[in-house]
């Protein structure tokens, strides 16, 4: 698609007044490039970050947001990557500035303040999404799966410290025009972990920690929900990251029609299945069918005779077996006498209710 030419506006004083006069221009329908990088870009034109792995602002915090950007407008511009168009007319990708543009949607602004990235990979545009999110808000307070998504990309093979160094610059400069590196007081980042003891360490973590947090991270996004919501223990989710991700997906629907809960007993044995687990045992185990041990049949007290009985028939020199065939043989004699009578019975009442004619 052919974007309009931008117009460029007078050199201004700091960013601060580069944005009011973003925020003069929001009528426009049209991209305006206001000062180097920044552009004033439609709202309809870009997209949430594809599986954006960080909650938005709810609540109070949401609320502040949207009252100070009604009061003095977006201060800061959002960082987004150009895109090929989509199926919905997007054309760019939100990495830094995910909640400033929900307050943007809410307030009704048409035009975000915009810095556009050309040409990065997925790997570098999640660099920005992570790195945007640990900066703005404390690691202690993400939720598991949040959590588990940062470690994840810290450990991952194509994590560069220079380039997560550039890019924690570039943020740190968006939000303080007079920040520079050579002033920085904090601690040095160190070179890039090559080992979760490290990451363990950055993080004030355990390495027990960062390796269930690992495993977190190769749950389905489903999945991932409960644990955050604590419907799904840490422990046992664990257990469930080893399942493929269809074996996931038969947990969750199974855990979604019947609102069965998955405990450390259950997440054991579904793991020991992994790669072979089928909806109907995986509904099984979840529902306890497949622990439930079977309810045998009552055994009967062994039958003594009586002393008195025994004495009466049977010297006390009698054998065990020569006792135990004449009491069977003497029982079956006594059945079938029964059952002669029996049947002798229901032939002389038939006899005596025969209808007359």
């Amino acid at each position: 698609m052919n974007m309009p030419k931008s117009r460029i506006t007078p050199k201004l004083g700091s960013i601060d007044e580069l944005l009011k006069l973003s925020e003069k221009s929001n009528h426009e329908a049209e991209p305006l490039s206001l000062k180097g990088d920044i552009q004033s870009i439609p709202v309809n034109k870009i997209r949430f970050f594809k599986d954006h792995p960080f909650h938005l602002y709810e609540g109070e915090r949401l609320a502040d947001m949207v009252d100070s950007i009604s009061a003095n407008g977006i201060l800061v511009p959002v960082i987004i990557r150009r895109i090929e168009p989509d199926e919905t007319g997007h054309e760019y990708e939100m990495l830094s500035g995910h909640n400033r543009m929900n307050a943007a949607l809410l307030i009704g602004l048409e035009l975000l303040p915009s810095i556009i990235k050309e040409k990065l990979s997925n790997e570098e545009a999640l660099l920005y999404v992570v790195e945007t999110n640990v900066l703005q808000r404390s690691f202690s307070e993400m939720l598991p799966s949040e959590k588990a998504k940062v470690l994840s990309l810290r450990h991952s093979e194509m994590f560069s410290q220079g380039k997560r160094n550039d890019i924690i610059d570039e943020l740190k400069k968006l939000e303080d025009p007079q920040y520079n590196k050579e002033n920085e007081t904090s601690a040095p980042m160190g070179q890039r972990p090559t080992s979760r003891d490290k990451v363990a360490e950055e993080y004030g973590l355990s390495k027990n920690s960062v390796s269930r947090l690992l495993r977190i991270d190769k749950l389905i996004p489903e999945l991932k929900q409960r644990v955050d919501a604590a419907d799904l223990p840490l422990r046992c989710a664990v257990h469930l990251s080893y399942l493929t991700e269809d074996e996931q997906n038969i947990i969750e629907q199974a855990m979604a029609d019947n609102g069965v809960k998955v405990d450390m007993k259950k997440s054991e044995l579904l793991q020991s299945h992994s790669g072979k687990l089928s909806a109907d045992q995986a509904n099984k185990i979840l529902s306890g069918e497949a622990t439930r041990k079977p309810r045998g049949k009552t055994p009967q007290p062994p039958f003594k005779l009586k002393h008195k009985v025994y004495a009466k028939y049977f010297s006390s020199q009698s054998k065990a077996s020569e006792v135990e065939e004449i009491i069977d043989r003497a029982l079956e004699m006594y059945f079938a006498h029964q059952q002669q009578y029996t049947s002798a019975q229901n032939k002389s009442e038939d006899t005596i209710h025969e209808p007359e004619f």
